[in-house]
């Protein structure tokens, strides 16, 4: 279990307080496409995600993050049957991208708010909850006036008992701005690692007092030190895919740019015997108390190396000192 004395929590915005780290789950979801294009992580054996959702409760571990299109539902549906019996169980999830689970095909974007309330329903009988206790609008780039009728829905669900509380899941921070001080919005979802800061989010965070959930905290696997140069992913891999929007990967591989830079800090990271995994996670913890980093998953040693990062905390200044030197002029 735990030990609670080496480790730093998070205010949740019911007044719960749980660790600061979640556990990701796109990857669990499986393939899923848009066209060609893939959009899951490859292969998964949804035995083994259960495993390592279970083990992840077993080590402390309260807050969980999937979206209803990731693996065409499919992740939703694991995560629910992983959760049977653990009401105490923080779950996040995220709407805006269809998906038909027949097909394993993505087949728009929605926010019309009768959509946004069938997808709730649909994310409430695959997680088998009453209630979501986190629900995330998805759409990055949204416009932010449009999005006003969004939120009005989500206030409506709110005040219904539908959802507990809502976010964005944007990395824009003028979007988050626009409607951090409504009631409900507790929580800004964006990518953020120690190769991408996101400064103008984090401080909109804090003085705001928001969750800051960071997704990509490993860039993508990129941080956890074990690809090497030449090795391939998966053809039915996100990570494969030619997308505007990927940084870390190129045609299957690493980006070599992306690789050297992580080499200027491997050794900070792996400051007092952590994992470059665990030395990513504790430089988001010590780069503000807001932040709550969300790694993927597909297997129960996965879960194992995140979790054990708690164990150690946020990275110490002296660390966190030489990682901004090595980056400050790259």
């Amino acid at each position: 279990m735990l030990d609670r004395t080496k480790t730093t929590d998070i205010t949740l915005w019911d007044g719960r307080k749980i660790p600061r780290l979640g556990m990701g789950c796109w990857a669990i979801g499986g393939p899923f496409y848009a066209g060609d294009v893939p959009l899951g992580w490859g292969d998964v054996d949804d035995a083994e995600s259960i495993r390592a959702i279970h083990r992840a409760i077993d080590l402390g571990i309260r807050f969980f993050d999937t979206a209803s299109n990731y693996g065409a539902g499919h992740s939703e549906e694991v995560l629910g049957e992983a959760l049977v019996g653990h009401p105490d169980i923080v779950v996040a999830t995220k709407f805006g991208f269809a998906t038909d689970p027949a097909t394993k095909q993505a087949t728009g974007a929605f926010a019309d708010p009768d959509l946004i309330r069938d997808s709730v329903e649909t994310s409430l009988q695959r997680l088998r909850r009453e209630r979501i206790d986190l629900l995330q609008f998805h759409l990055n780039e949204f416009d932010p006036i449009e999005a006003d009728a969004v939120f009005d829905t989500l206030d409506q669900l709110r005040a219904e008992g539908k959802i507990a509380a809502y976010g964005w899941s944007t990395d824009w921070p003028e979007r988050a701005a626009r409607f951090a001080r409504r009631d409900g919005f507790v929580s800004v979802q964006h990518t953020m690692n120690v190769l991408e800061p996101a400064g103008e989010m984090i401080a909109l965070v804090d003085r705001e007092n928001l969750i800051s959930v960071n997704r990509g905290p490993l860039a993508m696997g990129l941080l956890s030190g074990k690809f090497k140069p030449g090795d391939r992913l998966a053809a039915n891999d996100v990570r494969s895919a030619d997308l505007d929007w990927l940084k870390y990967f190129r045609d299957g591989a690493v980006d070599p740019d992306f690789s050297r830079r992580l080499d200027l800090i491997r050794d900070a990271l792996r400051t007092d015997g952590r994992t470059l995994t665990q030395g990513a996670l504790a430089w988001l913890w010590a780069r503000s108390p807001n932040t709550l980093p969300i790694p993927g998953f597909r297997t129960v040693k996965q879960v194992e190396e995140n979790a054990g990062a708690l164990e150690k905390g946020p990275l110490p200044a002296s660390a966190m000192a030489e990682i901004d030197a090595a980056l400050k002029d790259d």
